[in-house]
């Protein structure tokens, strides 16, 4: 028996870096129950960097029976999976691993990317080192029997109810996909691309299938679960806030500073790594800093940083200019591969230099979402924080001067809560 809309629960799966997470979601979106299962660190061979799926899946099949013990396991209705965006492995028709998960950050395709620099155009996010088109053209070379090209999410959701070959407007964008055509582009066959490899692309949140049969017994589930096309890990934190409305933005403070900003209009500058998701009529273009919390921490730890802050006075500027970087170069809002930190003079404070690293970090934060603004997609009117730094009130207040908008309250900081968002939508 399918469970009551009221009462229905939905299942958010977040596939991360180190660790799989799994949430259960009420219909007024709280979370009743929820389980994280750790992952081991990926193999790293020069810049090539590989983990095996199964590890993915033996992670999330655990954190999915944790989440389910904790609650009426009748009253799940639905779940969508967010992964880590240009993941990818290649399977065969029955959605078996043909190779190892080559994962976003393995740059080792070099030869294939710079074919794709060759055809692709200017805009077209499949470029560059990392792309995730370029481990495809490697990997179709070395495994011709396989049959399905999979993003991390894409796997996980095709083990869930038994259908490969599916993927989201979200995860294919990187590999090439075009959302105004909403069709893989010409140019691709000029690199003999398998097309027959490529998923299918639907809507994030689109009831894909229902749960396979033996999943929803081992698991005691209803055999109706729906399982629902899933997102991106940075589409998953941004849907988790809240955020909903054009003008909202999300700020990630983790180890880099990640801006995001809904918009009726999508903008492109691969110059500086800024691309557009779409989100159903709307879009969400983003671009990412070198600069947040590892380039903090070339000065402070974590303990330093919370004993200092409460001598900060996040009211007054200190009137020193830096640009924190935890190396050379810089990629947005200002690209240029050779720019060095700039984070001198350092006073004798060390209060006072803590806050004059926040304040750059701010006016940094503030200028993305200049350059955003400038490119055509509007200005923020309210900002949702998310990641370690959030928890920073000074640094807060400094951000929130330095933006002239509001900071709001996210509604939830767990990535998982976004593929839940999703998950709710496919019982709609």
């Amino acid at each position: 028996m399918n469970p009551h809309p009221e009462d229905a629960l939905v299942l958010g799966i977040d596939v991360g870096r180190s660790a799989v997470r799994c949430v259960a979601v009420d219909a007024q979106d709280s979370i009743v129950a929820q389980a994280r299962q750790p992952l081991p660190p990926p193999l790293v061979t020069g810049s090539r960097v590989t983990q095996d799926p199964r590890l993915w899946w033996d992670a999330t099949e655990t954190a999915v029976m944790q989440t389910v013990a904790a609650v009426s396991a009748e009253r799940i209705a639905a779940i969508a999976v967010d992964g880590t965006s240009g993941t990818v492995l290649l399977t065969d028709a029955q959605g078996t691993p043909q190779t190892e998960g080559w994962l976003y950050n393995d740059a080792s395709c070099v030869a294939e990317a710079t074919r794709i620099a060759a055809v692709a155009p200017r805009d077209s996010p499949a470029r560059g080192a990392s792309s995730p088109l370029a481990r495809l053209l490697h990997l179709q070379a070395e495994v011709p029997q396989a049959r399905h090209l999979l993003h991390q999410a894409d796997w996980i959701s095709g083990r869930l109810c038994g259908r490969f070959g599916v993927s989201d407007e979200n995860n294919v964008l990187k590999l090439g996909y075009e959302l105004h055509a909403n069709d893989w582009p010409t140019w691709m066959d000029a690199l003999g691309v398998r097309r027959d490899w490529l998923p299918r692309v639907m809507m994030p949140g689109t009831p894909i299938s229902e749960i396979q049969a033996a999943l929803a017994a081992r698991w005691g589930l209803n055999a109706s679960v729906a399982i629902a096309a899933g997102t991106t890990d940075g589409v998953a934190s941004f849907l988790a806030t809240g955020a909903s409305e054009p003008g909202d933005a999300v700020t990630a403070l983790g180890s880099t500073l990640v801006v995001k900003l809904l918009s009726p209009k999508p903008v492109v500058a691969p110059e500086f790594g800024l691309y557009s998701h779409r989100l159903g009529t709307l879009w969400l273009p983003g671009g990412a800093s070198n600069s947040g919390g590892a380039a903090l921490q070339r000065h402070f730890d974590i303990a330093q940083i919370e004993a200092l802050t409460p001598l900060l006075d996040p009211e007054r500027d200190t009137g020193l200019d830096y640009y924190p970087l935890p190396s050379v170069g810089e990629r947005f809002p200002v690209a240029d591969p050779n720019l060095a930190s700039r984070v001198t003079p350092r006073p004798a404070d060390d209060a006072r230099f803590l806050q004059g690293l926040l304040e750059g970090m701010a006016r940094i934060e503030r200028h993305a979402y200049d350059r955003i603004a400038e490119l055509g997609a509007g200005r923020p009117t309210r900002v949702f924080s998310i990641g370690g730094g959030a928890r920073n009130a000074a640094w807060t207040r400094i951000r929130e001067r330095q933006l002239g908008v509001p900071m709001a309250v996210p509604r939830h900081h767990e990535t998982a809560c976004g593929a839940a968002v999703l998950a709710r939508r496919a019982l709609r």
